[in-house]
């Protein structure tokens, strides 16, 4: 028999969240979902539950880089995926990483602050992202809250979100993908450098959508680790997360999670194929 071939690689790089609905747990199985294996370093522990998050601790920094120089001795993936840092030294640790190993693609979600308003970074570590990781980001994914935060600029409407995500380009990454899913009609803005790209669907109503930022940027990763192009990587992971959302529930009192694995539900014949989005694609 033959060996299997193993999928792409892809690196979390993010905190532990006990819910599964984001950090770590919701990489892995947003990778899994998209055709790609996810191996994982924590970054922090938090104390939360789907009513909100009351603290976290983060990893010392010695840790976070044993952690990967251990793994990344073995493993070689072909996208790595950054979301919450917590402080200014494991974003040190993380940037000094990126410039070591050159990984093909690096797709930072910049964790900024819980849904519940709990901070996730303190103020050093913020703006030292700013300033150090996001020169070596191939692409980023803020959501409209933390793109404020990063160019100082509003972006809660569309000809914002445009001069927001050419404001962050200017902070070094190649591509960014600034998402609208708070807007009434969500819409994504795609821009790399010379296009913007719209893409605007209609709301899925649910109240379950806790980690939908973490599920986008890991399945972005995903796709981008399996070769694909990048407005293609953005779609299918828009699909992915949209189908997600559709399919969710609630396992406490508060917002639940996506249903990262819902394809595991569905008829053979259908898995690996998402509905495609209702969407508008604008290019300018």
């Amino acid at each position: 028999m033959s060996p299997i071939a193993a999928p792409p690689l892809v690196l979390s790089i993010a905190g532990f969240d006990p819910t599964g609905g984001a950090g770590v747990l919701a990489d892995i199985k947003a990778i899994a979902a998209n055709q790609a294996y996810g191996v994982a370093c924590v970054t922090a522990l938090t104390v939360q539950n789907t009513q909100g998050a009351q603290s976290y601790q983060a990893v010392e920094a010695g840790l976070l880089e044993r952690q990967l120089d251990t793994l990344l001795a073995d493993v070689q993936p072909r996208a790595v995926k950054i979301g919450m840092l917590a402080n200014r030294d494991l974003v040190e640790v993380v940037a000094r990483q990126i410039e070591r190993r050159r990984f093909p693609w690096v797709v930072v979600d910049p964790v900024l602050a819980a849904t519940s308003g709990a901070q996730l970074i303190d103020a050093a570590g913020w703006q030292y992202l700013r300033e150090r990781l996001l020169p070596l980001t191939s692409v980023l994914t803020p959501n409209l809250a933390e793109a404020e935060a990063l160019t100082g600029l509003p972006a809660g409407k569309q000809a914002e979100m445009e001069a927001a995500a050419v404001a962050l380009r200017g902070l070094g990454p190649k591509f960014v993908v600034l998402t609208g899913g708070h807007l009434e009609r969500p819409a994504d803005v795609l821009y790399d450098g010379e296009k913007v790209i719209t893409l605007a669907a209609d709301r899925v109503k649910t109240p379950n959508t806790h980690g939908t930022g973490c599920t986008f940027s890991a399945a972005l990763a995903a796709n981008l680790a399996c070769g694909r192009q990048m407005t293609d990587a953005v779609v299918m992971a828009k699909a992915y997360v949209n189908a997600a959302l559709r399919q969710s529930y609630a396992i406490g009192a508060g917002p639940g999670p996506l249903n990262h694995l819902y394809r595991l539900h569905e008829a053979p014949s259908s898995r690996n194929v998402d509905p495609a989005p209702q969407a508008e694609f604008t290019t300018r």
